[in-house]
């Protein structure tokens, strides 16, 4: 990496407009609330859906490549209430195979622990990352996901930099 530039982000806040382009953000609501703009819309229709819960253990917050998911909408919630951080790009075509992100483009969101991000599908994503030693995610995707439909760029290697989480 020594060639690699280096670039500060500092985490935008998650609201429902600034997310927008990359997926949804789901907040509490009623129950019993009638389905509506603020749902997530998911697609999970080409494979069969897996919702699991992942222990990650901490990690520099340092995005150096960023993966994306062309068969799913995939769904991330703290399962304690930590507060994270993920790194999104726009999908583009989540149909061209060889598609490459813009890292002009990546922005840095931090997401509070009573929240939960559906990414649309396709949308370039890196993290979870958080401050505490270690966080459970509640994840949603396909049962095959992480096999068949695992596409990243490394950032560092393709295009030269690399961006620094500053909470």
């Amino acid at each position: 990496m020594s060639d690699t530039r280096i670039i500060a982000l500092v985490p935008e806040a998650a609201t429902a407009e600034a997310l927008a382009s990359f997926g949804t953000l789901v907040e509490p609501g009623e129950d019993g609330t009638p389905f509506g703009p603020a749902d997530a819309r998911l697609e999970l229709g080409r494979g069969t859906p897996r919702l699991y819960i992942m222990r990650l253990v901490k990690r520099p917050m340092l995005v150096r490549g960023i993966t994306r998911h062309t068969r799913v909408t995939q769904c991330l919630a703290a399962t304690m209430g930590g507060e994270w951080f993920i790194g999104l790009a726009p999908a583009g075509d989540p149909d061209l195979p060889d598609a490459k992100p813009d890292p002009a483009a990546i922005r840095v969101f931090r997401i509070p622990g009573d929240k939960a991000l559906a990414l649309h599908r396709g949308t370039w994503h890196a993290g979870p990352f958080f401050e505490a030693e270690t966080q459970d995610f509640l994840n949603l995707e396909l049962a095959d996901t992480n096999e068949v439909d695992h596409h990243t760029v490394r950032l560092d290697a393709e295009f030269g930099v690399a961006f620094a989480i500053t909470p």
